[in-house]
């Protein structure tokens, strides 16, 4: 078996679909196994897995929600694969991109992992696609706002380089990596466990690569970043890493990064509740509802426009400038990789797409039937 994909599932059955589908394209003619592990949605998304997917994956349904480094853990040693992908739900990969990283790995036997290009729901790239080792000094500055060290931002995007933190989002690993490092930490129910894993890859002696490969990320939609739990979990995962590798350092130097990590939870959660208590006393004024574009064939747009007429969407032929737009590209008719390039030229709008099988179209935020 060449390669094992992992996605861990939370309620979003709907993205995990996309993902799926974009998988299998991604993976024609490749030896590859695709494991969705559910953890303990309450979405219905087991039965509509199983339906929508009987035979094309392995689904394993966890009674309890582990966290996102349990459920890969748990997939990961039930796969077989010479490589393992750990692929977030909220994804969609570029026809090319997995097969692209395949060859890299190939070619270079010391690489333990890599990432890809991830672009944002807006088609911009994500400064996150390459990352530095937070170590104690890099982590001060990125928490005092200065985070060109951190991102790594003298790489070139368009050539594949050595990079110190590869993004779960779409993290390849190797077997043989995995098999002498260990698994990722479970001590981090979620965020930070990629940071931690890609930290002991490379003092197992092996290297992480960033390779120009692209996906979609829409960067959240299996979490709620503005609520309290999310603040916590976050900031608590960057507490256990600090604590795990640099915990034997001087008080002297541990004392300010703590006291940074715990500064920046209270911003957080701070400014969480100010944008709560403004939108409860109605002071964000008038909302910026998005328009609606179609690109694709002429069945894609006239379904789509139904669409729109059912869900009091407004929709435009083309969009002006400085509107806040939803381009919704069809998925049927166009590649993956033409839909991240078409993007690519519309930066600022949103990336939806719509597929016939599934009758929706899917936002960054929702979904429409």
């Amino acid at each position: 078996m060449k390669l094992s994909v992992i996605i861990v599932n939370y309620n979003v059955c709907r993205y995990v679909e996309q993902c799926i589908l974009s998988v299998q394209k991604a993976t024609r003619n490749m030896d590859c196994e695709v494991f969705v592990v559910d953890n303990h949605s309450a979405d219905g998304s087991v039965d509509y897995l199983k339906k929508r997917f009987d035979k094309d994956i392995i689904l394993i349904e966890c009674n309890h929600n582990g966290g996102f480094a349990k459920a890969n853990n748990i997939a990961i040693r039930q796969s077989k694969g010479e490589y393992v992908l750990l692929l977030n739900p909220d994804t969609f990969v570029g026809e090319e991109s997995i097969r692209q990283v395949v060859e890299f790995m190939d070619q270079h036997p010391k690489a333990g992992g890599a990432g890809v290009m991830m672009h944002n729901a807006d088609g911009t790239i994500a400064r996150e696609s390459r990352r530095g080792l937070p170590t104690p000094y890099v982590s001060f500055l990125k928490m005092l706002g200065f985070a060109k060290r951190y991102y790594m931002s003298h790489l070139s995007w368009t050539q594949p380089g050595r990079i110190d933190v590869i993004s779960g989002a779409f993290c390849m690993l190797r077997r043989e990596a995995l098999d002498k490092v260990g698994l990722l930490d479970e001590d981090f129910f979620m965020y930070g466990e990629d940071i931690d894993l890609s930290y002991r890859l490379m003092k197992g002696g092996y290297e992480n690569w960033y390779v120009p490969a692209n996906i979609v990320h829409y960067k959240g939609e299996s979490t709620q970043k503005t609520t309290y739990r999310y603040v916590h979990v976050f900031y608590q995962a960057m507490l256990i890493f600090f604590r795990k590798h640099y915990g034997h350092l001087s008080f002297l130097v541990t004392l300010p990064i703590k006291l940074a990590i715990y500064t920046r939870a209270l911003m957080a959660l701070g400014m969480m509740l100010y944008w709560r208590m403004r939108r409860y006393l109605g002071m964000d004024g008038r909302v910026d509802y998005p328009v609606y574009v179609f690109r694709g064939g002429a069945e894609m747009v006239k379904a789509c426009e139904e669409i729109a007429r059912r869900k009091g969407l407004t929709t435009v032929e083309e969009p002006k400038e400085g509107t806040n737009v939803c381009v919704v590209y069809d998925a049927d008719t166009m590649s993956y990789e033409e839909i991240m390039r078409q993007a690519a030229t519309h930066a600022g709008c949103a990336i939806c797409t719509y597929h016939q099988a599934t009758g929706l179209i899917i936002t960054p935020w929702e979904i429409f039937k």
